[in-house]
């Protein structure tokens, strides 16, 4: 009734597509439970019976089939459900399938049947069905009488093991057999067929197991007739397997040998005559590649790659000569991301053959790589980057030197460019694989092609060392604490240091490019350069370059990474550039040593051999630091900067030691201290490492790098010296320098030497020809010198003497003494100056060095002296030196006492000295026996000379005023005496006056001063001592007021000592013993009026006061104090013979004009000493039209006033002297006044008697002058 149902239910909605899924005659006996409940509405009964039914159309079979497979894509688990629950329907519905495929002919029935075999197959997982279906195929294939049949049962048994794959080793084992019916197939003249079989047999030789229980059947029946198929295949199809088969095959190295082996004999045949029988695999896949079709050519290349990477050396000859590269680097310029790629595996299997090279496959493809690589960074497919410059970074390493690889520079360039933007990529791996191809690149057979482009290659390193850098300052994840991120970091450091040690190689290799080329020379300069265009294509340029780049690039990415890891090899290739360095820029290789030991790299270099170099591991290691230390070394003696250049001996002497010992250093710091500190007996080797030891600890303290203790490195030094005196050995000289050197530096904190350490020294010393050998310019050095007596005495002379010549500042701007006061001292002469104070008989020893040293080197001494006594005017040496400068001048006298000017040049500076010492003597002094003897000895010295000597007459004429002036009365006396014995030097003064009225603004000017000085000092002491006079000294009167009546600019210190003459002959009333004054020239006789005032005429009388009045409003406080005083003593002598005319010339309405100018400087103006004592004048001569009674009245009501404390003791005795001739004159108008004044008298009197004197010695633009002489 159920099957009824279901019948009617066929004429319902849908009735036609379901009826054509039934079988109707034979549906209705179906159970429901066959029938899916989903679509497709398919009853399985249905179709196992459809199926095998003859009368059913072929085409209804198709669309049932199809149906089922669909169902079984969709609901697999129900139709399995179905077909599964009975064995016996699940082998007869096989079965039934197996029998449609074997008996249908059509194409898409066959493929529908073998798919629905294999998804039942597979769905199932039955083993009994599998077998069934493994001896149906194999009954047929036996059945058959021929292979003509068998496509489909091949391809069944092909895409059953293809899904099955464990079926590979049960068909081999339990149907053994089948491989003779396959190697039927494999003959059969029918394409599809042998293409099933080539299918079958690829996926049984995936299987191992199965491969090597096939290998017999391979090598003794297969392999001829394999590759004999593959060589005639037509189709794509058979190709195509048949390169599957072969790439299984090829992953066994047996089958691998046999393929080879027997295309081998097949090539050996070739030229045989007759039909060939054997096939070859490179001739086979060579046609391949030569095909149009991508994916044989991919596939091809492949199963060449599989082969060669068993063993390239065994079996890339025979692909080689079968011409393979050749097409292979045509395949480069293909669009295809996977051939080009497959073209570079393959090619770089290949290049490891030398035969590659030998037959100028790489000069024949080279073009193609470059473009190649060229085309491919402008794709985003990183394996291919990295391929392809792994690819020419092979042929540029393993490319023979004697075939060149590109035949042009323009193919060249291209490349480096290339390269360029390679290591310019962001990906890293792509990135280091450049680097390696750029270290490979930087060869000189590849560089050497007219013209060099040294342009192309520095842009190239700096492209490689700008990415380098890049990666360098990536941050590192810093990721939680834990084991997994300390990890993490490790290896991101790890990576780091092995792209900087890449790009340290390639910068190695553009080094030894360098110094290669250095032998070329076509490669020195790019011959096709204008002439006038910038030489940067040069080899110096890049040269310099070379050494910038690792300045400023090299060297910090090296320290930073150091920082995190130290890497053996890369400091290895580290240190190997910094060697070649030195010989690529020959004419920096000092500067750049020196800075390089600045920089620590001694003591780098020392740690390394220290770390890894111990035991004799790392030996290359240790061989590239001793040659580096051994190269710096030699750069660093060779160029000393203060010190002088060793000789040629010294230097190979440090050669010799330094070749033998450096290599055997590889100790520690306190080991290396140790073993130089050993007072045994030392050998010649171990002395050698001491030489080197102390060496390089020299040179590493010498440029700032102290990274030895310095206490223990004193006791070390001094134990070492200790030790050669023992052994009675004189060290080398630059070994014997550094010692000195080492114990000067750290003597500075460690105490004094012992005595035979300093006996020791002494003794070394004695020997050696000339201090300069060993001196070295440092102020730690002059105090070790001078430190100890026994040295001091001996070489105390040589080293100041060595030490100012070293000096490199001449020390003018210390001369300036404005200037000197406000600069600081450099750090040399502070240490000088220290050493000075504490032990001043060193002053000694520099005043021998100004008479015995060169003109320069004394030039220096001596204005380091002056500065010396200007800044310690707290040290007595005054008599130190004026006793040792009195044997000098007395020595100089006597060796050219004819013309002292020719004597030395070193003479006017001593007298300068002279000056300056004599000035510091502030307090007055009698003058002992030293200072006459000097005096007499100046003025002798003066005498001898001439106007001209202008640099002797000056400082000596100094010294002589101060010396009349900064003593007791009676010295003062006697000081005058022994001067006007001197008859050469008063007409020498004589002289010079006479000059004054033709050199005034002359560079002589100042000596004009001093000469006028000296005169009027002469005139008054002589005068008030009524001394003996042995030579008159004649001066022009007229003259004198003549330049004072007419002053001439900027001349105000002339003037002012004029003036002090002129006032000195007026209180004379011109009667001097010493001082005549003659006319100028023939006079007209005087008329009566004028012989009252003689010598003066009352027009002279009157154009003075006018010339005087016009220096008064200069307002200069030197010539003010001089106009005053000459004023006065013109007054005074007017007024003895004439009060008339000295009322007339007091009285004169200029003066009150004169007057309110000076006053026109302020509320307090009129308490200046020189304006006080213009007033009391005019008091003093009644002359009220100029101050009237009332102004006094003003000035004394403001001085009343005024804070007196704070006025000066010269304001105050000229304000004393004011009020008091206010008072004399009887000019007190009120008792108030008088009272303030009598008050402000008392005041005048405490305030005198309790300020000391102010200080009087002055030097002025070089002359010397006391204030009190002009003023008063």
């Amino acid at each position: 009734m159920a099957v009824r149902d279901t019948a009617a239910g066929l004429y319902g909605p849908g009735r036609d597509e379901e009826t054509a899924l039934l079988f109707e005659k034979a549906h209705y006996r179906h159970d429901p439970c066959w029938l899916l409940p989903v679509p497709p509405r398919l009853c399985l009964a249905c179709v196992m019976e459809l199926l095998p039914e003859p009368c059913v159309s072929l085409v209804r079979k198709k669309h049932v089939l199809s149906c089922f497979r669909d169902a079984l894509l969709r609901h697999a688990s129900l139709v399995m459900q179905l077909v599964a629950q009975d064995q016996r329907i699940c082998i007869h519905f096989i079965s039934m399938l197996f029998g449609l495929l074997c008996n249908v002919e059509g194409g898409s029935v066959t493929d529908l049947c073998i798919e629905v075999l294999i998804q039942l197959t597979t769905q199932l997982k039955l083993e009994h069905i599998i077998h069934c279906l493994l001896d149906e195929c194999h009954k047929e294939l036996c059945n058959m009488p021929s292979m003509r049949g068998s496509l489909a049962t091949l391809t069944l048994l092909g895409k059953l093991v293809d899904a099955i794959p464990p079926l590979a080793d049960k068909l081999v084992m339990e149907h053994s057999d089948l491989m003779e019916h396959l190697l039927r197939g494999l003959v059969y003249p029918s394409e599809g067929v042998q293409a099933s079989v080539c299918y079958l047999y690829g996926k049984l030789y995936s299987s191992p197991v199965a491969a090597e229980m096939l290998s017999g059947h391979f090598r003794e029946k297969l392999c001829p007739l394999f590759l004999s198929t593959l060589d005639g295949a037509q189709t794509k199809e058979l190709q195509i397997n048949c390169l599957g088969l072969l790439r299984q095959l090829l992953k066994y190295d047996l089958f691998v040998s046999v393929i080879m082996n027997k295309s081998a004999m097949a090539e050996s045949t070739e030229g045989v005559e007759g039909p060939p029988e054997k096939t070859s695999l490179p001739l086979v896949l060579k046609k391949l590649l030569l095909s149009r079709d991508e994916t044989l050519q991919v596939a091809s290349t492949h199963c060449i790659t599989a082969v060669l990477v068993h063993s390239p050396v065994k079996h890339a000859p025979a692909f080689i000569h079968a011409d393979i590269p050749e097409f292979l680097f045509e395949h480069l310029s293909s669009s295809s991301e996977v051939l080009v790629w497959s073209s570079y595996n393959c090619l770089i299997l290949l290049a490891e053959e030398p035969l590659f090279f030998s037959k100028c496959h790489t000069v024949y493809g080279i073009e193609s790589v470059v473009r190649s690589l060229q085309g491919s960074l402008r794709m985003n497919n990183t394996e291919l980057h990295k391929q392809g410059l792994l690819l020419f970074a092979e042929i540029l390493t393993r490319q023979p030197e004697e075939i060149k690889l590109f035949p042009s520079s323009d193919m060249c360039r291209d490349a480096g460019r290339a390269l360029q933007e390679a290591v310019s990529s962001p990906v890293l791996e792509v990135a280091a694989e450049a680097v390696k191809a750029i270290s490979a690149f930087l060869r000189k057979d590849h560089q050497n092609v007219p013209p060099v482009q040294y342009r192309e290659l520095r842009a190239l390193l700096e492209a490689m060392l700008s990415r380098c850098a890049d990666f360098s300052q990536t941050p590192l994840n810093r990721k939680p604490l834990g084991h997994a991120s300390s990890r993490d970091s490790e290896k991101a450091i790890l990576r780091r240091g092995k792209f900087l040690l890449s790009t340290l190689e390639g910068f190695r290799n553009a080094c030894r490019l360098a110094v290669e080329f250095q032998s070329e020379p076509s490669a020195q300069e790019n011959p096709f350069t204008a002439p006038s265009a910038e030489k940067e294509d040069t080899l110096e340029a890049f040269s310099e370059f070379l050494l910038s780049a690792c300045d400023s690039l090299c060297i910090p990415l090296v320290m930073r990474h150091s920082e995190q890891a130290t890497h053996p090899n890369l400091m290895e290739v580290f240190l190997s550039i910094l060697h070649n360095l030195f010989v690529i820029v020959p004419h920096m290789k000092e500067k750049f040593s020196k800075k390089l030991a600045s920089s620590s790299f001694i003591r780098l270099t020392l740690e390394l051999k220290a770390r890894f170099c111990s035991n004799l591991s790392h030996s290359a290691l240790n061989q590239v630091c001793s040659s580096f230390l051994f190269y710096m070394s030699l750069n660093l003696l060779s160029a000393p900067e203060k010190t002088g250049p060793p000789s040629q001996e010294e230097l190979s002497a440090v050669s010799a030691f330094l070749q033998h010992g450096l290599p055997q250093i590889s100790s520690r710091s306190p080991e290396s201290l140790a073993f130089l500190s050993d007072r045994q007996y030392v050998e010649g080797t171990a002395r050698q490492r001491q030489y080197c030891i102390l060496l390089l600890f020299y040179l590493a303290y010498i440029h700032e790098d102290r990274f030895v203790s310095e206490t223990e490195l004193f006791v070390a030094v001094q134990s070492f010296l200790l030790s050669l005196q023992d052994q009675g050995e004189r060290p080398p000289l630059v070994v014997f320098r550094a010692s000195i050197y080492l114990l000067a530096i750290c003597q500075d904190k460690n105490g004094t030497l012992d005595e035979a350490v300093v006996s020791a020294i002494r003794k070394f010393l004695e020997d050696i020809p000339d201090l300069h050998l060993v001196y070295i310019h440092h102020p730690l050095l002059l105090r070790f010198f001078l430190l100890y007596p026994e040295l001091m005495s001996r070489f105390g002379h040589r080293v100041l003497e060595l030490w100012f010549s070293w000096e490199e500042s001449s020390y003018e701007e210390l001369d300036d003494v404005p200037s000197a006061g406000q600069s600081p001292l450099p750090a040399s002469l502070a240490a000088l100056f220290h050493m000075l104070r504490s032990s001043p008989s060193i002053l000694l020893i520099l005043l021998d060095l100004i008479y015995s040293s060169p003109v320069d080197t004394a030039r220096k001494v001596l204005i380091v002296l002056r500065t010396f006594l200007r800044k310690n005017e707290d040290v007595e040496v005054s008599g130190l030196i004026r006793g040792h400068f009195l044997l000098i001048l007395q020595h100089l006298l006597v060796e050219h006492g004819a013309s002292p000017s020719g004597a030395s040049g070193n003479l006017p500076l001593l007298l300068s000295l002279l000056s300056l010492v004599q000035l510091k003597n502030t307090s007055e002094q009698e003058l002992d026996s030293m200072a006459m003897k000097l005096l007499h000895q100046v003025s002798k010295l003066c005498g001898k000379c001439s106007p001209a000597d202008v640099d002797i007459l000056q400082p000596s004429f100094n010294f002589l005023y101060w010396s009349l002036h900064q003593t007791t009365p009676s010295s003062q006396k006697r000081a005058a005496a022994v001067l006007l014995s001197s008859t050469a030097l008063i007409e020498l003064l004589e002289k010079t006056l006479a000059l004054t009225w033709t050199e005034v603004g002359s560079p002589r000017t100042t000596l004009l001063c001093s000469a006028w000085l000296l005169t009027a000092s002469f005139s008054a002491k002589q005068h008030n001592g009524s001394l003996q006079v042995h030579q008159t000294l004649s001066v022009e009167l007229d003259q004198v007021l003549k330049v004072l009546s007419f002053p001439k600019k900027k001349a105000a210190l002339l003037s002012a000592a004029i003036l002090c003459f002129l006032r000195t002959a007026l209180q004379q009333s011109f009667s001097s013993a010493l001082v005549v004054l003659v006319p100028s020239g023939a006079q007209p006789p005087p008329a009566p009026e004028n012989t009252v005032l003689a010598p003066l005429r009352t027009s002279q009388v009157l154009s003075l006061v006018i010339g005087l009045q016009n220096l008064l409003v200069q307002k200069d406080p030197l010539l003010s104090y001089a106009c005053v005083g000459c004023l006065e003593a013109l007054l005074d002598y007017l007024h003895a013979r004439s009060p008339d005319i000295a009322f007339h010339v007091v009285s004169q309405p200029w003066n009150r004009f004169l007057l309110f100018t000076l006053l026109d400087a302020g509320e307090s103006s009129f308490l200046r000493p020189e304006i006080l004592r213009l007033m009391t004048l005019f008091v003093r001569f009644q002359s009220s039209s100029v101050l009237s009674q009332e102004e006094v009245g003003h000035v004394l009501q403001g001085a009343a006033l005024a804070d007196l404390s704070t006025l000066s003791n010269t304001t105050l005795q000229a304000l004393r002297g004011f009020f008091l001739q206010v008072q004399s004159m009887g000019l007190l108008a009120d008792h108030s006044t008088a009272q303030t004044l009598q008050a402000s008298l008392e005041g005048l009197s405490l305030s005198t008697s309790s300020t000391q004197p102010p200080l009087d010695m002055l030097c002025l633009g070089g002359v010397a002058v006391s204030v009190s002489h002009i003023r008063d």
